[in-house]
């Protein structure tokens, strides 16, 4: 890397934490302010959702940091990564994970360059750090929807035997929502407010659906809606929920036994190739070094990682099953 290009790197990652340590600075100065913030925008939510997408889209707020906020709004696909940021129920907003971004995306090139001093190894090194924030936060969503699945079929019994004890519907997620803890307690809670504020059912049974990606759930939603406009028992209707939920699960952790095995098979061969170039890297380095050097090796060490990508995509398509 030539003199110039280096210090231009060095200047985008001061000037990168930089912006991170404002952000922190400002935090620091009011440890209650994003809790403050968070219950007002529960609070608000119900007025904020009478009005169009468009006026939702602009009350959301993406960083704390005016400018960065403002482009963020303006910024195509962005909506899907905030979407990532709200099912995972994290306290920080999304801008907060693209600088964290940047910042381990840079730090992760600068360090590839310094050891390595190979450009695509530094890129591909910068491109994992980078990826690293969005990838704990879908690990920490799937958490959440994991949990959340689990309590739901109790949570539809709770509300049947409400309704077949004469109560009403939003009674029951009353009961739901005192009786669970995170996340479906809460959820539902949220969702009780939305109507208590004039929303209707319907409308704050969908706005449940997209902060909780679970398809249980859009069972449930979709059942309930369908009830309100044709009639039928509904306290049937959610104890056949809560029981398919059950049968699911049953299936799900036979698909998980079964393929097991191709699961196991598949990291063994994905991290064979792995071991053995460090091992050959330690042991023989005169040897092996030659993939480093010459631009032939380098060419074949780039082919056979695409080939091993591939390879992963081939074998997580065969092993995962869909149901």
């Amino acid at each position: 890397m030539s003199p110039f290009a280096f210090t231009l790197v060095i200047f985008f990652l001061l000037l990168t934490v930089s912006g991170l340590v404002f952000y922190a600075v400002l935090a620091l100065r009011d440890p209650n302010r994003m809790a403050l913030q968070q219950r007002i925008e529960s609070y608000a939510a119900a007025t904020y959702l009478r009005q169009s997408d468009d006026i939702l889209r602009k009350k959301r707020v993406m960083s704390d940091i005016p400018v960065l906020n403002l482009i963020l709004m303006h910024l195509p696909g962005i909506q899907r990564l905030d979407t990532i940021v709200r099912q995972a129920k994290v306290p920080y907003p999304l801008g907060f994970f693209l600088l964290l971004s940047a910042v381990m995306g840079l730090a992760g090139f600068i360090a590839g360059m310094f050891f390595l001093r190979q450009g695509f190894f530094a890129a591909l090194i910068a491109l994992f750090s980078g990826a690293t924030p969005f990838f704990v936060l879908h690990v920490k969503k799937d958490l959440r929807v994991k949990k959340f699945r689990r309590q739901l079929p109790e949570a539809l019994d709770l509300i049947a035997r409400a309704l077949r004890a004469g109560h009403a519907f939003t009674s029951g997620l009353r009961l739901a929502a005192d009786e669970f803890d995170e996340p479906l307690g809460p959820e539902f809670k949220e969702t009780l407010e939305e109507i208590n504020f004039g929303l209707g059912t319907a409308e704050a049974l969908r706005n449940i659906t997209g902060r909780i990606d679970c398809q249980d759930l859009n069972f449930f939603v979709v059942s309930v809606i369908l009830q309100q406009e044709t009639g039928g028992n509904l306290a049937e209707i959610i104890e056949s929920i809560a029981h398919l939920i059950r049968e699911r699960f049953k299936f799900q952790d036979k698909v998980r036994a079964l393929s097991a095995e191709g699961k196991l098979s598949a990291l063994v061969l994905i991290m064979i190739p792995i071991f053995l170039l460090l091992y050959l890297r330690i042991t023989s380095p005169a040897y092996i070094g030659v993939l480093f050097t010459e631009e032939a090796g380098r060419l074949m060490l780039g082919f056979a990682g695409v080939m091993m990508v591939f390879g992963i995509l081939v074998m997580k398509r065969i092993i995962n099953i869909d149901y």
